[in-house]
């Protein structure tokens, strides 16, 4: 008897010699698949198709850098992250065990500027609220590292997951061990003894490195998050699922319409524009400038702060004052609370233009893009009124931590809209036309489609 054309699936197969087919699907993968040369003459290796359970590791993993946002926003509002005064990425996993190891912690904390100027009346259980806060954020990161590298190491030595892919996600990898000496690097600022001679300092984080460890903390969700829903949308696909709610032809006639090809345009400026309104939130945390101007939407009665204000001199540092405009948009917290909210209210106009426009085209783009956008703009309208609320509460931390983890579910929803927005892979393409043929019988896999 001659040898069968297996295609493994998990627990779905396709045996070319016995006409079997099962409906159970779980994954597809590469090395299982041989063809036999006797029926279809050719031999065919098709290109790695990443199985599903690569796509929701990526999404746990995204998960997990959701909630260190979160928490390193709760960590920020509750003034918790000064607390630890040293970096130890393999000693530091384990708080103080001991009495006298919790002294030595205090002791140290008591000679930061911190302790000397805002909570020099702290008792040791005082401290130890805030330094379980650090502490639980810095072992998150920890967390974060070990449930990324470890399975990335497994993934790419069995071969699940393609060269390309292997080297985007060892990149990500990098990223996570730099935003922890980023980190680091932010902490330090808020450590530095020369507040203790600058008059009217407030000890706290650099905005910019608090702006810069957002930012790479947003860039590592956005990657992870992307990969992982891009691949089980693929892998669905490889199995016999339409792509964004259309046939493979209905989807690309679709995707070559110029008006769905401005609406994706669109789509990638709204995107990038939510990335930068979010950045310009960190400044705000950096400089509590959540905690002026506590009203909406107006500004002290106007809907802009006098100009002067906006544009002081007093935080120029150049005698000629030439550095007056770019110092108070990043350091003057009047100029960074009005900045945040235009950015805030265009991104959430421009939201709720796309979704009026995907309504306008419910004809020409595809159903789930319809869907995401919808989403997005549900979203946005969610993050609008927390944002709102905050404000007006004068800055309560569940409100702040709320509206923090606003904004990573806002970026998601239009990081979803870009999804349906592009062409399945050409592993998932090459997979799906496998996968079709084996179903009608047939055996040889057109080249084309591997294009």
């Amino acid at each position: 008897m001659q040898k069968s054309d297996v295609v493994r699936t998990g627990a779905n197969y396709f045996e070319n010699g016995n006409n079997k087919v099962s409906t159970s699907t779980a994954w597809i993968e590469k090395r299982f698949f041989s063809t036999n040369k006797s029926q279809s003459g050719d031999s065919e290796i098709l290109p790695i198709l990443p199985p599903k359970s690569v796509g929701l590791w990526l999404l746990a993993s995204s998960t997990l850098v959701f909630a260190i946002i979160v928490v390193g926003g709760v960590t920020r509002l509750t003034e918790s992250g000064l607390s630890i005064t040293e970096w130890k990425p393999v000693a530091g996993i384990l708080p103080p065990m001991s009495q006298v190891q919790w002294e030595e912690e205090f002791e140290k904390y008591r000679a930061t500027p911190e302790f000397k100027l805002l909570n020099h009346s702290f008792q040791l259980e005082d401290f130890k609220r805030i330094f379980y806060m650090e502490w639980g954020h810095r072992v998150l990161g920890r967390l974060i590292g070990v449930a990324f590298v470890g399975p990335l190491a497994f993934f790419a030595v069995k071969k699940r997951i393609s060269k390309p892919l292997a080297n985007k996600l060892g990149g990500l990898a990098l990223l996570i061990g730099a935003q922890g000496g980023l980190g680091w690097y932010m902490v330090k600022s808020g450590l530095d003894d020369a507040l203790m001679e600058t008059p009217g300092a407030v000890p706290r984080v650099s905005q910019y490195r608090l702006a810069a460890h957002l930012g790479l903390a947003l860039l590592l969700y956005a990657g992870m998050f992307s990969s992982g829903l891009a691949i089980v949308k693929e892998w669905k696909y490889a199995t016999g699922a339409q792509w964004m709610g259309l046939t493979t032809s209905a989807f690309n006639e679709t995707l070559n319409s110029p008006a769905v090809m401005r609406f994706k345009a669109r789509s990638w400026v709204l995107t990038g524009l939510i990335f930068l309104t979010a950045l310009s939130g960190a400044f705000v945390a950096g400089l509590d400038a959540g905690l002026l101007y506590n009203e909406f939407p107006l500004m002290g009665g106007r809907l802009a702060p006098p100009k002067d204000e906006l544009m002081s001199l007093a935080y120029a540092k150049r005698a000629d004052g030439s550095d007056k405009w770019w110092r108070n948009v990043f350091e003057n917290p009047t100029t960074v609370q009005f900045n945040h909210r235009v950015l805030a209210m265009t991104s959430y106009l421009g939201t709720t233009l796309l979704f009026l426009r995907a309504r306008s085209m419910r004809a020409v783009l595809p159903p789930l893009t319809r869907t995401a956008v919808t989403a997005a703009f549900a979203v946005v309208n969610i993050q609008l009124l927390l944002g709102i609320t905050t404000l007006l509460q004068l800055v309560p931390v569940p409100l702040a931590a709320a509206h923090q983890a606003g904004s990573v579910m806002v970026l998601s929803a239009m990081i979803h809209v870009l999804l349906t927005l592009r062409k399945p892979g050409a592993a998932a393409r090459a997979w799906r036309a496998l996968h079709m043929q084996r179903l009608t019988g047939g055996t040889k896999i057109n080249k084309s489609t591997l294009q």
